[in-house]
């Protein structure tokens, strides 16, 4: 069994953020979304790991991510030059999957539950193809599909204007071999891309036995900001503990379960959990409210803020209003003029030097 994890795409619903960097390795609770994907694969057995990147991104990817040792596995890194659709992916990556059963994994996905039920499911029943499926409010959206009362797929649309069901494609997919096959029958969609749906399609009109299971838990897609912010909040109260390895002054405190890195220095402030600080971080004069991710190299001084992210090296400083619901981008500098606005709640990409005025 292999995994095949995307790591491509352009992440343009991420931007300013994504402009300098993949949407994959945009952090949540402090490590790189792409990371618990990963995890995630291992936990359920499978060690050998293909992720597709893009020209634009794929040397952080491998910069950062490395050749799997860190995680207990092995990558290969395979290049989809152009976003050519899902499908396209898997085609490209044949060598690589050879005749082995795998899993397709979004990069971009967060979900709560363990692979091992959907696993052990898709190997016992022999399946083709195993889907994950979950309600939504808006199928129009995603990829969506038709499922009889036994689990099985009856049929599947790419973002359909007349949806047949609430029911829409997670992004995890298990298939066995017969999907090449089925990949290499379909022709691109009219947006110009080989869909997974159409292939998986295939499968189901050359009688492949394709079953689906219904998601249960929360799952999220982080291509936006406030999906981004949703996902750190639940990472930051599932699996948060108290670990203090930075340094506090007496007139500081950590209230909750709060995690401060290694170099790190706290002066007059108080942290209130969940929260996270990263390594050699420097806080002067702050509150850190609940639900908020620090990264590594940040610098605060006069600023409070709550569910929010802040990026690797920014730096906030002056801010006297509270910053709720914001992701600060790496190395961008927050400031205020003397004449403060009464709210403020911001995106902020790398890189930028705001100024209020």
């Amino acid at each position: 069994m292999k995994a095949l994890i995307l790591s491509g795409g352009k992440g343009t619903r991420l931007r300013p953020l994504t402009y300098s960097g993949a949407k994959q390795l945009v952090p949540v609770a402090n490590k790189p979304i792409l990371w618990y994907g990963i995890e995630g694969i291992v936990a359920a057995g499978i060690t050998d790991i293909g992720i597709i990147i893009s020209p634009e991104t794929g040397e952080e990817v491998k910069e950062l991510t490395g050749n799997g040792d860190r995680f207990g596995a092995k990558i290969t890194y395979l290049l989809q030059e152009h976003p050519e659709g899902l499908a396209h992916a898997v085609k490209i990556a044949q060598s690589f999957l050879g005749d082995s059963p795998f899993i397709m994994y979004l990069g971009d996905n967060l979900i709560q539950r363990e692979l091992n039920p959907f696993l052990e499911q898709f190997k016992q029943q022999n399946l083709d193809s195993l889907i994950l499926l979950r309600p939504v409010s808006n199928p129009s959206a995603f990829g969506v599909a038709k499922v009889d009362r036994n689990g099985r797929v009856l049929q599947l649309i790419e973002k359909p204007k007349d949806p047949p069901s609430n029911l829409a494609l997670v992004g995890i997919y298990f298939f066995s071999p017969r999907i090449h096959e089925a990949i290499a029958q379909i022709k691109p969609s009219p947006r110009g891309e080989l869909e997974i749906t159409d292939a998986i399609q295939q499968l189901i009109d050359t009688s492949a036995t394709v079953e689906a299971r219904t998601l249960e838990g929360w799952w999220l897609d982080t291509g936006k900001k406030d999906d981004l912010l949703e996902a750190n909040r639940i990472i930051l109260d599932t699996q948060i503990r108290p670990k203090i390895m930075g340094e506090l002054d007496e007139s500081s405190q950590a209230i909750g379960r709060v995690q401060i890195g290694k170099g790190t220095k706290i002066v007059n402030s108080s942290i209130r959990g969940p929260a996270i600080i990263g390594e050699n971080c420097y806080l002067e004069n702050c509150f850190i409210g609940p639900y908020s991710s620090i990264a590594d190299g940040v610098t605060l001084i006069e600023a409070d803020l709550e569910h929010s992210v802040v990026l690797q090296s920014a730096k906030i400083m002056g801010i006297h209003q509270r910053l709720v619901d914001s992701v600060i981008g790496r190395r961008a500098q927050l400031t205020i003029a003397p004449r403060r606005p009464k709210a403020l709640r911001f995106m902020i990409g790398d890189d930028s030097h705001i100024e209020l005025t």
